[in-house]
């Protein structure tokens, strides 16, 4: 049942992604930081296609994904045609990794240690789809901040 939720919530808030990345008045203003906020909805994006690739593609899904994660926040100026295109194949990695999860596979350490201490599969899977709203949620801001 938690593999199916999860399927549903990644799927939905990956779609969800792709329009805020689609919303964007311009290209330039998606990559656009300043002051503190170093971060640009881009970069954003970026990551959390990395993050999921890795955490859930590669490590769950044996797919060979291999993370850059510092240029996940290095690179700019990405056509949003491509970012949009990295997102859809995102959603096919995460939906067929889980669903060749088997239930009692949640129960088990996830494979690799992270935040210096073991955890479950399904903490962990959970945790991933709370940091991919979280990022959702600051690039939606970003988005309508500079777009009014």
């Amino acid at each position: 049942m938690i593999i199916e939720t999860l399927k549903t919530l990644f799927g939905r808030d990956l779609e969800k992604l792709k329009l805020e990345i689609e919303l964007y008045n311009s290209e330039e203003k998606l990559w656009y930081t300043e002051g503190a906020i170093t971060n640009s909805a881009g970069n954003l994006c970026l990551h959390l296609i990395g993050n999921l690739n890795h955490f859930i593609g590669a490590v769950l899904g044996k797919t060979g994904y291999v993370r850059d994660r510092p240029t996940e926040f290095a690179s700019k100026d990405i056509p949003n045609a491509e970012l949009i295109a990295q997102i859809e194949e995102t959603i096919i990695v995460v939906n067929n990794t889980l669903s060749n999860l088997v239930e009692s596979e949640l129960d088990t350490e996830y494979p690799i240690v992270v935040f210096d201490k073991p955890m479950t599969t399904a903490y962990f899977l959970v945790h991933l789809a709370m940091h991919l709203d979280y990022h959702l949620g600051q690039i939606n801001y970003h988005r309508r901040l500079l777009d009014n």
